[in-house]
């Protein structure tokens, strides 16, 4: 059970959950149904964790190639990949039925685009290009549209601000955990930015650029008015962090440095999102 538990990647679900429910706080404009969103909560859950297994599944081989990743369940021979493939498969259908079924068509056809845009155009890109990490973060950035059509029923531009947050956020976030394990990146035949490009002038360019970017795309719910002015001093605040820690990465691209990256963009995210539904308006 346990191995079954971390084919779901709990802690990266429990993420997907936070922004989805954030999602979800925005959507409402009227009664607010907590049984709506416990139904979107499952069903994304449910999703996530199918989504997470069937990657194991399909990179089982890479994994086993690189020290961080061989002692998964699957390259570390502890369950077979066609358990996985049931498992995932099983837990994705649910997932997907549960929307479907609970919320609305909407929600559940966000739910299986991304699901099939992680599995079937992130997943393989890995091993071709350096733009995996633009495309994936679409998937990425999905959870809160999710939330917002659970409780609303269609997308409108707070919707999509929630998604540029969340979409430009990744990329900092993941060119930090491509630096720090570049090395074992390249063993498993990954193709990011950092195995290509193994000087880091493209890496810390990019962390950089879009570390500054965050700080007007954050103050979008803002400018919307889905958040007041206390929202904005805090994600400016926030954003300033995280680009002076990015900067200093920039003049020393170590691992310790990119650790620092890395930890920043993890605060950074939920503290944010905190405040911003703390200090939510009507809109």
């Amino acid at each position: 059970m346990r191995d079954y538990l971390e084919l779901t990647k709990p802690r990266i679900t429990m993420m997907i959950l936070i922004t989805t429910a954030v999602g979800y706080s925005f959507g409402h404009r009227t009664f607010f149904h907590p049984l709506m969103l416990l139904h979107t909560l499952l069903g994304t859950a449910l999703l996530a964790s199918g989504t997470s297994t069937l990657n194991q599944w399909w990179e089982a081989r890479s994994d086993a190639m690189m020290h961080r990743t061989r002692e998964r369940p699957i390259p570390a021979g502890r369950m077979k990949r066609r358990h996985a493939l049931v498992f995932g498969a099983s837990l994705s259908i649910c997932g997907f039925a549960e929307l479907w079924l609970q919320t609305n068509a909407l929600t559940a056809l966000l739910g299986l685009f991304t699901l099939l845009s992680y599995l079937f155009v992130y997943t393989p890109l890995k091993r071709r290009t350096p733009l995996c990490t633009t495309l994936g973060a679409v998937p990425g950035a999905m959870p809160p549209l999710i939330g917002y059509a659970a409780a609303n029923g269609h997308l409108d531009w707070p919707a999509l601000a929630l998604f540029a947050i969340l979409f430009v956020w990744q990329f900092p976030h993941f060119y930090a955990i491509a630096w720090m394990y570049r090395e074992d990146y390249a063993r498993g035949g990954i193709r990011m930015l950092a195995v290509v490009e193994p000087q880091g002038v493209s890496t810390r360019k990019r962390i950089v650029a879009c570390s500054v970017l965050l700080i007007p795309i954050s103050l979008l719910p803002r400018a919307l008015g889905m958040s007041g002015s206390i929202y904005a001093i805090a994600a400016v605040a926030a954003g300033l962090a995280l680009l002076c820690v990015g900067v200093r990465f920039r003049q020393e691209w170590t691992s310790a440095r990119a650790r620092h990256v890395l930890l920043a963009s993890v605060v950074y995210l939920p503290a944010i999102l905190a405040v911003m539904v703390l200090d939510r308006r009507s809109f």
